[in-house]
């Protein structure tokens, strides 16, 4: 006699709940209903923005239709190019001066995902629109346990003049809760690790926090009786499945770790205080780890359908951070600005290929997710890469560098290279309205938008 069993959603102990992924052990003698996975994956939704434009000749493949070999900034897509659409001719036209002047980088962002001119103001009057990601989230959000995530890598303030008379707030958020009103991106992988796994009473947390810590245990050590005994329930596969996900959750746990103690054993330099963990100095020196380990994170609460709905920036919009590590140590704005300056494009290039290889990581991570039906949490997601300026030297707002990655849970045709007619302009704000229909999230329109954009 089998067993009865009920869905759970995760694992728990002291101050802690780890959500689990699809199970089919547990769907199967689940009640009807229980759960949007049960019989078919959630789709799932998120916007990945990189600053100051790209260098678009190494960017742009050079024929429309089925994706061959994939060269310059998208090489290291390759192995998922049947996975990928690079769209052509969309343009934002809300970052555009359209009678305001300078200010490209901040209309650039505050605009991408919202489709609405940003106020010029640098006071506390700003005022732009909500963005794609929180209309979204408005509708499928009570399905999970954070209705969106909102993740970083360079901190940014909400206040302050950053660019030409326009609000840092503009140029330093990516998602708008409101039209006044952004949401702050976390960039402490610590903190959106703790918020994921950690339970709902606080003075819990608090005390299973200190405990941890006291102790240096994991996590996992106060929910491993649960998962014990869980464990006789399973079927062989969902065991499997169970140890391989509590093991990606132990190893994103100790890369936080070391990262805390490789803080502590950095040593200061002259006249400058000590890191500690999470600090803004260690991860400004190591932005291919901070960037994947987000990554990681993101990848961990879609599989554990904690959210549906993420935002990841990987810099601000203007950033001058350099990259020593690809040998370019020059600010990545002031590269922008290369007055085709044949040495300073094939810097940017470097730049625009050093975030496509971590964008890759994220798609290759997102393949290895198994999901119900044999299909992957890449089959069942859709992943929109891009910019708000095109070429960072012309701060033009036409035909941008944008991917759509995924196949939405088998609701679009991937593998090509699509260009869009210039003649009228097609909005970005077009592919919005396409991708909230497959999220069941319809709008009859949405900032700048003409129509439903067919991909």
């Amino acid at each position: 006699m089998k067993k009865s069993i009920t869905r759970r959603t995760a694992l728990k102990g002291l101050g802690t709940a780890v959500a689990l992924p699809f199970l089919e052990s547990l769907a199967s003698a689940a009640p009807a209903g229980t759960t949007a996975a049960v019989g078919g994956a959630p789709r799932r939704l998120a916007f990945v923005y990189v600053p100051n434009g790209v260098n678009m000749p190494e960017w742009t493949p050079k024929a429309t239709g089925t994706l061959k070999e994939l060269t310059g900034t998208l090489a290291p897509l390759n192995p998922f190019k049947d996975h990928v659409n690079v769209l052509s001719g969309l343009a934002c036209d809300k970052a555009r001066a359209n009678g305001d002047g300078p200010g490209d980088h901040a209309r650039a962002m505050s605009s991408f995902l919202t489709g609405r001119q940003a106020r010029k103001t640098h006071g506390a009057d700003i005022k732009v629109g909500v963005s794609a990601d929180q209309h979204v989230a408005t509708v499928v959000g009570e399905k999970t346990r954070f209705p969106s995530l909102e993740l970083g890598v360079e901190r940014g303030g909400s206040t302050g003049n950053c660019d030409s008379g326009y609000s840092c707030a503009y140029s330093h958020n990516l998602s708008w809760r409101g039209e006044s009103t952004p949401n702050s991106k976390e960039v402490n992988p610590k903190a959106v690790f703790d918020r994921l796994f950690s339970g709902t009473d606080p003075k819990e947390l608090a005390q299973a926090r200190a405990k941890r810590e006291l102790f240096n245990t994991s996590v996992l050590d106060f929910v491993m009786e649960d998962a014990k005994s869980l464990g006789t329930t399973l079927g062989s596969g969902d065991q499997k499945k169970l140890d391989e996900y509590l093991s990606s959750v132990r190893e994103v746990e100790q890369q936080i770790e070391k990262a805390k103690a490789a803080s502590k054993a950095t040593p200061p330099k002259p006249d400058m205080k000590a890191p500690e963990a999470g600090t803004d100095q260690y991860w400004r020196e190591r932005p291919q780890e901070h960037i994947r380990m987000m990554c990681d994170l993101m990848v961990i609460a879609f599989q554990t359908d904690l959210t549906r709905v993420v935002t990841l920036p990987f810099a601000n919009e203007g950033s001058n951070r350099g990259y020593k590590m690809i040998e370019v140590p020059e600010g990545h704005h002031d590269l922008s600005h290369h007055g085709n300056d044949a040495k300073k494009l094939e810097k940017i290039a470097k730049i625009n290929k050093f975030h496509m290889e971590q964008f890759a990581y994220l798609v290759g991570k997102m393949k290895t997710v198994k999901e119900p039906n044999g299909s992957t949490l890449l089959d069942n997601v859709m992943l929109m890469y891009g910019s708000g300026n095109g070429d960072g030297n012309r701060h033009n707002h036409d035909d941008l560098p944008i991917l759509l990655v995924g196949k939405g849970g088998g609701s679009i045709e991937s593998g090509r290279h699509v260009t869009f007619g210039r003649r009228p302009e097609i909005p970005l704000t077009n592919l919005f309205l396409a991708l909230f229909d497959r999220m069941g999230a319809p709008a009859k329109s949405f900032g700048d938008s003409t129509g439903v954009l067919k991909i």
